[in-house]
């Protein structure tokens, strides 16, 4: 993809009908941000290319006539100290652009991925795939991404940087990265192309744009966007073609009729192994923190099935200074206007934290389904989607568990009575809850699909007999730890 272009002389006519028409290229594109707007079409405008290619000058052109409310333009350097710490991909998830918003990026994770695979070249391949999903993800779900990648010469490169370091203005913009690229250029160059090859793809494709020549590049540019949001606009946003994979390595689950609700525990049995599970669950999450492992514990369950009781029991074996409890309600306007999974990859802990959902992502194909909140189409691809999310997050290094808190519907009856007829439970009962009751069968069906398709080696769902509070809480407590000890003695 990376060839380079012959350099010719434009004449004087030549330059000034670029210019007539680069300004009528951008009063074009000003009078289409109303039109996606109100079509809704987020749009993600990416910019790569080598050190010196002119990104700023025409990510400039390209917004010059744009309003400032309807874009945000997003740099991405380096990887920060508090980026590191997270997966490769989270600051890029938390800066997608709302419904009909503009997001501009000078350099992404195309940029990160290949820092990354000259520090371990064994993750090219992972990494690749990583890059792809997500635009997959994106792409599904609305987003128009168009990705530019501005090409020069290692000669031209070379005059620009010394340029740039000329002028005590500008000499601060010079790093002994941007020279070691330019005397590595050739290699480097074969490393770019190949990256560029293996994530250019049909509904998110690299438009190599050569930008030696002035004002040529920001042209062809606007030219690009121009087209492409005109398409948008009158044809929808380019969808990915259905993917095949690998089976998932998913794990036999029963059914929830299957599950024996019957055991408890007496209250000095609970006494005695809540302390010991405790003391052995506070150790651990030092060791968390020292070697450094993410922790992602997502609850879900029945209405009053006792998943606040059971987050409470567990965070009182760790430190609060290292795990957060994120509370899921019904989706935000931001969130809305954003693909489902944006506000649990905001909410994503450090690397030796903790963080516990309660509730997760997994209301795609539960609640979203079954108030038909969301079109069968895109519900029905949560599931692989929700297993990749769940695989990118143990590829990072986290622990990943799910608990599915069961109880019968008798035993649900009873505790909405109980929060009723108790002043200090009563917010704990809705309407809501009552009319989800009336849903049993509809939602015991869906749970059991759920269980069955993203249960998988790497994320495991684990049934809780809840019941008994007892038994439920003190089960949680005993997985966790039994997979934090595996993790960290592994």
């Amino acid at each position: 993809m990376l060839e380079n272009e012959e350099r010719r002389t434009h004449t004087k006519d030549e330059q000034k009908a670029w210019k007539a028409e680069r300004k009528e290229l951008e009063r074009a594109l000003e009078a289409l941000q109303q039109p996606l707007k109100e079509a809704g079409i987020p749009v993600m405008l990416v910019f790569e290319g080598w050190s010196a290619a002119g990104k700023g000058a025409v990510i400039a052109r390209t917004i010059a006539r744009l309003d400032p409310r309807n874009y945000q333009v997003l740099t991405f350097g380096p990887a920060t100290d508090e980026e590191k710490r997270r997966p490769l991909l989270w600051p890029f998830w938390k800066g997608l652009p709302a419904k009909g918003q503009i997001a501009v990026l000078e350099r992404s994770w195309f940029g990160r991925a290949l820092e990354r695979m000259e520090e371990e070249p064994k993750e090219t391949a992972q990494l690749v795939e990583e890059i792809n999903i997500f635009e997959r993800q994106l792409c599904d779900d609305g987003y128009l991404i168009l990705k530019f990648f501005l090409h020069i010469g290692q000669a031209e490169q070379r005059r620009r940087l010394e340029k740039l370091a000329g002028d005590d203005d500008t000499a601060w913009r010079v790093t002994d990265r941007d020279w070691r690229q330019n005397r590595d250029y050739v290699r480097r160059k074969e490393k770019l192309d190949l990256l560029l090859q293996a994530t250019s793809t049909p509904h998110a494709p690299w438009h190599v744009v050569w930008n030696e020549e002035k004002g040529s590049g920001p042209l062809e540019v606007l030219r690009t966007v121009k087209a492409a949001l005109d398409d948008a606009l009158d044809h929808g946003v380019p969808k990915p073609a259905p993917v095949e994979r690998a089976p998932w390595p998913l794990l036999e689950m029963p059914r929830l009729s299957q599950v024996d609700l019957s055991p408890r525990l007496s209250d000095a049995d609970y006494d005695a192994a809540l302390k010991k599970e405790k003391k052995r669950l506070s150790k651990l999450h030092s060791r968390l923190y020292r070697e450094k492992v993410p922790v992602v514990i997502g609850f879900e369950g029945w209405d009053a099935a006792g998943k606040g009781g059971a987050i409470r029991r567990l965070s009182w074996a760790l430190d609060p200074r290292g795990f957060d409890v994120v509370p899921i309600a019904a989706p935000t306007k931001d969130e809305l206007d954003r693909h489902y999974l944006w506000r649990f990859w905001r909410q994503l802990p450090k690397d030796g934290h903790i963080v516990l959902f309660d509730r997760t992502w997994y209301g795609r194909v539960m609640v979203e389904r079954l108030e038909n909140l969301t079109p069968e189409a895109r519900w029905s691809m949560a599931y692989d989607e929700i297993n990749e999310f769940e695989r990118s997050l143990t590829r990072w290094g986290a622990v990943v568990l799910k608990f599915w808190l069961h109880i019968d519907p008798d035993e649900q009856l009873r505790r909405f009575h109980d929060r009723e007829n108790t002043p200090e439970k009563r917010y704990k009962i809705t309407d809501e809850d009552w009319r989800n009751r009336e849903k049993w069968p509809e939602y015991e069906k869906a749970v059991d699909e759920m269980l069955q398709r993203t249960s998988t080696e790497y994320a495991p769902w684990v049934i809780v007999e809840g019941n008994d509070k007892k038994y439920a809480r003190l089960k949680v407590l005993r997985t966790v730890r039994k997979a934090l000890e595996e993790r960290l003695d592994s």
